[in-house]
């Protein structure tokens, strides 16, 4: 993809051109297109856009924030024809609301009016009667060329949706000439009289609101001042400015209060002036080439990324399409890439900008450019058109097209001459096409040579499948010529024609085959090459891959394999390089590790390390027994219930001490033991204390005693 970008950003026009990538079996082939100056498509309005105004436009909680967002995307989707948004109750209470303010300014008044004419909104009589009298006022004593566009922009509103309400101006004369006071000698207009930046935007809103002005003047106006602002016009457009494709567009470097104006905004400023001042008017002279080349920009710059940027766009494609001065006429090409093989037709659709069918018209193919050749053909060839698909079509491309990339002349014939002053279809216009077809491949051959010696020659099946099998020392060479045939017979010069040989180590050497003529041919040297063979004796494998963008049978070809017998490396020659690591390899799953474990010792019979336990617990038994008999002595433990309770917390510590060691013995770690161990030896030395230390309290009381 080739871009070309003018600020912001979010302008950036792609030129996209076909990359066809067809393979034989595994291998993708890269295909470069040729670029032609001052060649392009454009494509009217599609479904793209619609899909994107549904997307960009999307009320948040059932409302838009506010009245002007609100506008552009009733009108977006009016434009595009789509169903729009359930918003007319809350819509219509904030337009309501915004009339009734006897605080709100003329910009939300203009607002609001934009919003009530395309919702219908209820507003009664006698509440226009007192916002006509503001509006008025404001546009009387209005500074700013603003605050002259939104009171005379809202006046035009309440004419158009209500006509018995009296809007129209005593002093429009004056007012025109206070809104031309501020424009410059280049056509371009100020804010206001204190700023003395001009703006190309800022024209676009003069020239609508003076249209405006015209149509609410009481009295004719003065045709020297429309004969003045014409001549305006013609200057702003001396300023514009022009792509190799042929689009025109305005640009706007000023920065102030109303933010950044890129070419987009000031380009559909100027469209949106120019046409409702050519409605006011009557008359304006503007070439059609100027007029189509607008509209080639609107539609080249594809999707814009953001609202704001779409309603720019539909908005200044509306009023092109319904303009007085030149309806543009898009000459379009469904598919722009023709097959000889499946016979494709040529096809060509002619529309507005919006997509509508053009008038009675003929489509003509004028001239046919090849690759590489000023040289064209002329044919004046008429295509045949089909009114249920409103398509022009071509059944057989013409005489001597071959595959390749061609630049094909159109031009559009109105059928009616007077149609030629209201459709705008910019003479002859080019694109490029790109015919594919298959490509033969004859008289492949792959031999051995000794000298200038032929020692063994193999043919070769391309694409096909081949095995072959030699062997070579660095004194033999290797031979491999072929040619290429187009679909009528032509010889063919592919994009990419390459030879590769593989080393069972991975090294890999890719060779380009070059032409001699009609054959493509490559004779390798081994014993020029040993040193970029890095001395590397073995098989080598051999791969031809062949590819261009309009070879629809583009391949890559295993051939076979060379086993190579090369001298040894002496000791300051280069070595290989380290091959690239698979990634699949380096961080995939590892292979399985089987661990050997140490065979058990063998271990004595099982009845008698039973035994050995018993005789383990007779020691014990032994000491519980003399316990009973000679009897337990409970005289000194504690009766009161603190002293008694540390007693029993100190004898259960010292059993849980015990039971810690089962455990150890039984389940747990050494680190996990002494951890335990630690806490209760803490607990047994607070419990203990407190025992012993009653115990020693009571003794020396019966001692004192």
């Amino acid at each position: 993809m080739l871009e070309r970008s003018q600020e912001p950003v979010s302008l950036r026009r792609p030129i996209k051109f076909a990359m066809a990538r067809k393979l034989g079996l595994i291998a993708v082939l890269l295909a470069v297109t040729s670029i032609y100056e001052a060649v392009a498509i454009f494509h009217p309005i599609s479904e793209s856009h619609r899909s994107a105004a549904l997307e960009l436009f999307s009320p948040a909680a059932g409302s838009f924030s506010s009245l002007e967002e609100a506008y552009e995307a009733l009108i977006t989707f009016e434009v595009l024809g789509l169903k729009k948004p359930e918003i007319k109750d809350h819509t219509c209470n904030s337009v309501v609301d915004t009339l009734s303010s006897p605080s709100l300014n003329s910009k939300d008044l203009h607002h609001a009016f934009r919003v009530n004419g395309l919702l219908k909104c209820k507003i009664s009589t006698g509440d226009l009667t007192g916002i006509v009298s503001r509006l008025k006022d404001a546009a009387k004593d209005a500074t700013t060329l603003l605050d002259y566009y939104h009171s005379i922009g809202g006046l035009v509103l309440i004419k158009d949706q209500n006509p018995e309400v009296d809007v129209f101006l005593g002093n429009a004369d004056g007012i025109l000439r206070s809104i031309k006071a501020l424009s410059q000698s280049d056509g371009r207009w100020r804010y206001s009289s204190n700023n003395p930046e001009s703006s190309t935007y800022a024209a676009g809103l003069a020239l609508e609101t003076l249209s405006g002005v015209i149509s609410l003047s009481a009295s004719p106006v003065d045709e020297n001042l429309i004969g003045t602002l014409n001549k305006d016009i013609v200057k702003l457009f001396d300023s514009i400015k022009k792509y190799d494709d042929g689009a025109y567009y305005f640009d706007d470097k000023l920065i102030d209060a109303s933010g950044h104006q890129g070419p987009l905004s000031a380009t559909s400023a100027v469209v949106r002036g120019l046409t409702t001042f050519a409605s006011a008017s009557g008359s304006l002279n503007i070439p059609e080439e100027k007029i189509l080349g607008l509209a080639r920009f609107l539609l080249g710059i594809g999707i814009p990324g953001t609202s704001k940027d779409l309603y720019y766009q539909i908005d200044a494609l509306s009023c092109l399409e319904n303009n007085r001065v030149s309806v543009p006429l898009v000459l379009s090409l469904p598919a722009t890439v023709l097959s000889l093989t499946s016979k494709d037709k040529l096809k060509v659709k002619v529309n507005t900008v919006l997509g509508s069918a053009g008038p009675p018209l003929s489509v003509k193919l004028m001239q046919v450019f090849s690759s590489g050749s000023k040289d064209a053909s002329v044919l004046k060839q008429e295509l045949n058109y089909d009114p249920k698909e409103g398509i022009h079509t071509m059944d057989a491309l013409p005489e001597g097209v071959d595959v390749g990339e061609y630049i094909f002349a159109f031009e559009i014939v109105l059928s009616d001459p007077e149609h030629k002053k209201i459709y705008a279809t910019g003479g002859r216009t080019k694109v490029p096409i790109h015919v594919t077809g298959v490509v033969t491949v004859d008289n492949a051959k792959i031999a051995l040579l000794e000298g200038d010696v032929l020692e063994s020659e193999i043919k070769l099946d391309l694409p096909g499948k081949n095995d072959v099998a030699v062997s070579a020392n660095h004194l033999q060479k290797l031979h491999l010529s072929f040619l290429l045939k187009t679909p009528l017979g032509k010889p063919f010069k592919p994009h990419q024609v390459l030879l590769k040989l593989r080393h069972e180590t991975g090294v890999e050497h890719i060779f380009v085959v070059g032409n001699s003529g009609k054959r493509f041919e490559m004779t390798l040297d081994f014993l020029g090459l040993v040193d970029k063979f890095y001395y590397l004796s073995g098989q080598y494998n051999i791969e031809l891959s062949v590819g261009d963008a309009v070879m629809e049978n583009s391949f890559l070809q295993a051939l076979g394999y060379i086993e190579l017998d090369l001298p040894k490396a002496p000791e300051k020659s280069t070595h290989p390089p380290p091959q690239p690591t698979d990634p699949y390899l380096r961080y995939g799953p590892k292979a399985e590790i089987n661990h050997i474990f140490r065979v058990p010792e063998k271990r004595p019979p099982q009845q008698l390390s039973f035994t050995f336990l018993a005789l383990v617990f007779v020691p014990f038994l032994a000491f519980l027994i003399g316990l009973l008999r000679l009897g337990v002595n409970l005289k000194n433990f504690p009766t009161s219930a603190v002293p008694a309770t540390f007693a029993i917390l100190f004898h259960g510590g010292i059993a849980a001490v015990l039971l810690l060691y089962v455990f150890f013995w039984w389940k747990l770690d050494l680190f996990t033991t002494l951890k335990a161990l630690g806490v209760l030896g803490i607990f047994l030395m607070f419990v203990g204390h407190s025992t012993l230390s009653h115990l020693a309290s009571t003794s020396a009381k019966i001692k004192s005693a």
